[in-house]
Parts: structure tokens; sequence; C-alpha cells
């Protein structure tokens, strides 16, 4: 028997997604050409929807859709995106004008719950209340005078990540590696980071995820006892391209609404932002929109940034997302991956190299980057030890070829000793996850920003030179990496960092 969460498309769980306002009363339209996930509508002359209306369109057996206009053809034609399968519907099936953009449910009533692109209810829990207040997916971005500048910390316990790459509360991290490297444990981790420090709201968006990751993520939520402060928005694999392209902003208009009606800190998860992109190119491709660079849709650069520019801070309150992005190829030169990179904050990319030599997590510490490692935010202290690593490890990288070709004992004893600490900072940046526990048997470790400078500056200072480069490996602070090598030399002590 299936597992996998289903969404249901019954009339009445499609009402769902009308009960609001009065819907005012339109001349009726008729479909006149499907094409997929295209529909094109005719209406009366002169009464057309306007761009990104929501219609509804019915068949004679009692099902219904629900379709977004994208254009006008004529003076009685518009092209509308379906947002599910629009198999068994036909030429001349009625069409009805919702009078509005779609929207969906927002409040309490949709924490802990797991809804679709248009909020349907996918958990097979109890439906909605009627009178649940309802929100459009289509708004501007906040006034730049009612938004407020970042400079609070989000600690995630993630050693790395704290260190060389730190996030904001409020502002927009951005995890970039290929197929396997880790983003996806990543986000999860940092759920759990959440979870354990942060009190606030959570909103996952699930953009063309698998059913099974879904699912398991419910139960995960549910076992652990943080559903009840957590949304679920999923867009699944095998849903048309118009509903995982909007799924995006059906999770981000539930985290606005507690940001600006409850003045509640939202933090906002995405897995996976290059699913949206590829869902856009999509749509615009079956609009008939020439392509543009690589193949992407023309419009690339607004559908991003009409996304990312209403992740913001207003009064107390704010939006922080953590967004997975998948990059095509490892090709970090792709336009997707370029143009969503311009809009973080905090840049962590995730090394393939790092992660063939079991790094994790695999964060390269060259090329990932954070506009908050600044002396003014972060403290002197945490600044100079941030970029006293980073110069480490790339001067280690520089000598990577000569020792490949010579041998370690060619360089001089100045590179020695700094290849020797560049290895023990990268064995001490890795650390085992809470949510990997299961599959490794070692428990999670999270790691105060304190403890990791602290480890990092007795590295740099040499106090861990005569250590073996294991103690330091997959280790929480630097205290448990110095009982790992008393054991490790039969409860000598090492005359080192304490």
């Amino acid at each position: 028997m299936s597992t996998e969460p289903k969404v249901s498309s019954s009339p009445d769980a499609l009402a769902e997604t009308e009960r609001s306002s009065a819907t005012p009363c339109f001349a009726e339209g008729r479909v006149a050409a499907i094409r997929g996930a295209v529909v094109d509508v005719t209406f009366p002359e002169g009464d057309l929807p306007t761009v990104e209306e929501a219609l509804r369109i019915a068949d004679g057996d009692g099902r219904s859709v629900i379709a977004e206009v994208q254009a006008h053809r004529d003076a009685d034609t518009v092209r509308a995106i379906a947002l599910a399968a629009t198999a068994g519907f036909r030429r001349g099936d009625p069409v009805v004008r919702l009078g509005r953009p779609i929207e969906v449910p927002v409040g309490d009533a949709v924490l802990g719950r797991l809804v679709d692109v248009t909020g349907r209810i996918g958990d097979g829990g109890p439906p909605l209340p009627d009178d649940v207040p309802r929100r459009a997916i289509h708004r501007a971005p906040p006034p730049l005078a009612d938004q407020r500048g970042i400079s609070d910390l989000f600690a995630t316990g993630i050693k790395v990540l704290d260190l060389l790459t730190p996030i904001a509360q409020g502002g927009k991290a951005a995890m970039f590696g290929g197929a396997g490297v880790g983003k996806t444990v990543l986000v999860m981790e940092l759920i759990h980071a959440m979870v354990a420090g942060y009190q606030g709201i959570s909103v996952f968006a699930g953009i063309g995820e698998r059913s099974r990751e879904g699912h398991e993520m419910l139960l995960d939520m549910r076992g652990s006892g943080v559903l009840e402060n957590t949304v679920l928005v999923y867009g699944q694999m095998n849903e048309p391209p118009g509903a995982r392209w909007r799924v995006p902003l059906t999770a981000l208009t539930i985290a606005e609404h507690f940001r600006d009606e409850r003045r509640r800190n939202v933090l906002l998860l995405m897995d996976n932002v290059f699913r949206f992109v590829q869902a856009g190119s999509e749509v615009s491709g079956l609009l008939g929109r020439l392509p543009s660079r690589v193949g992407y849709q023309p419009t690339l650069a607004d559908e991003v940034a009409a996304l990312q520019e209403r992740i913001a801070s207003v009064g107390g309150a704010s939006v922080t997302a953590i967004e997975a992005v998948y990059v095509p190829a490892d090709d970090f030169t792709d336009p997707a991956v370029t143009t969503i990179a311009g809009h973080v904050d905090s840049m962590v990319v995730l090394s393939r190299a790092m992660a063939a030599e079991g790094m994790y997590p695999a964060v390269d510490p060259i090329a990932s980057s954070s506009i908050l490692l600044d002396p003014l935010i972060v403290g002197d202290e945490h600044a100079r030890v941030a970029t006293e690593v980073r110069r480490t490890i790339e001067h280690y990288r520089e000598l990577q070829d000569v020792i490949a070709l010579l041998g370690l004992e060619e360089l001089g004893a100045d590179d020695r000793r700094i290849v020797g600490r560049a290895r023990r900072l990268q064995r001490f940046l890795t650390q085992p996850f809470a949510v990997t526990e299961a599959f490794t048997g070692v428990a999670g470790r999270s790691v105060p920003v304190a403890a990791t400078i602290a480890g990092c500056r007795a590295i740099l200072a040499g106090d861990c030179d005569d250590w073996q480069e294991s103690s330091l490996y997959m280790v929480g602070d630097l205290d448990e990496a110095h009982a790992k090598e008393t054991a490790a030399r039969g409860g000598r002590s090492t005359g080192g960092a304490p």
C-alpha cells in the first residue's frame, strides 16, 4: 500500500480555494483548446479576466481544476496554466472567473498541516474551517521604507556555517551544490537546529519534491513534536509545472501572514529553488515564449526577483529564508544559479571533492561567502579567525599540486606547518548531524559559535600540531577532540590544548 501524501481532487476540496469573499458575477467562459497544462478560454468580448486571475474549469462529471491566466491572446481569448492535471476535460467545458488571484488559507488553522499549492489539505486530516482567513499569493514586496536592516545572527550550531558563512535573522541563505553532495541533509539539520533553539514559525516549501521525501518529513515532524509550529507546502514531482511554479509563492504567502499580522518570526525553508526555475521554464515553453540563455525562460530574472524580494524583515518580525539550490552539472556559471546567488546574503557552496573525501558537511570554505562576515556585525575576533582559517586552507590548496608531484617532504618547514594546520582545520569543521544519526550511529553535535572560534584559534596557534588528524574529525568542540586524542594515546596527556 502506498504511503505517499495524497491531495484530494474532489469538488469539495477544490471549493476550499474559492471560499473568501463572495465571487463577483461574471460572464461564463468556455474552453477553446487544451494542450496539456495550457488551456485557452473564450469569454464574451470586453469581459476578459486580468492576468494572474484565477479561473475554475469544470467538466460534466463534477470535477474541477483551478487555472491562472497568463496572457490575453485576442479580444475574447485568454491563455491560462492549469494547476492540476487536465486529463478528461474537453473543449466547450464551462469556465468561471473567480475575480481574484489564487488565494490560500493562512493563520493558525494551517499550522501542523500539509497543503498543496492552492491550500488543499494533503495529510489526510480534517478539512480546514470555513472561516479560515485567505490571502492572495501574488503580492508586492514590502516598501523599502518599511524594511529594516539585518544584523542579528541566526545561530545554527553548525561550525562551518557559523564561522565562515554566518546567517542573518531576516536574511536569505542558499545552499548551492550538485546532485548528492548533501544539500537536503544540510537543510534538514537546519530545521533540527531551529527546533532546538529557535522560537518561531516554520514554513517548509517542497518544490518538485519526491513524494517519499514529503511523507518522511511529515512523519519525522510528527514524531519529534514540532509539527504544531510548522506548515508543509508541497508541489510534488508528478504535478503539472504550474503547481510546482507557484508552490514557493504559496509558502511565502503563509509566512508573510505570520510576519505581518501576528508579528512572529518565520523560518522559510525551500527545497529546491532550482526546480522553481525549472518549472517556470516549462511554463514559458508551454506558453510559446522564445527561450533565452541556455534555454531558460526570458523572464528568469523577473520571476526569481518577484520571489526573493518579498523575503524581508518588517517592523519587529522577520522572514528568514534557507534555500537549497541544485547546480546542474556542477556548473556554477549556470544562469539560474547566478541569478539566485545575486539575491542571497549567505552563499554556502557544497563541494563534490570534499564530499568525496568524507568531509561532511561538504562546505567549500573558500567559495562560500557571507556579507555578514564583517567585524561590525560578528565582532573583530570572529572576523579575524574566519579570515585566517580561509587564508590557511587556501594556501594549502595552492600547495596541493606541488605535494602531489614532489611529496610533502620537499616543502619548507613553514609550508609543512601550514599544510598540517589546514588539514586539521578542515577536519575540525566537520561534524556529525542529528538527522544522520540513524544511518551513522553517531549522535549529532550542536556547537556554540564561541566554541567554534576558540577551537579554530587553538589550531591556528599550533596547540594541536602534534595531534592525530583523526582526533579532530567528526567531533563537536575542541574538548571532545582533546578527549579523543587522549584516548588514542592511552590516557597520556597531549600537552596541547586543554
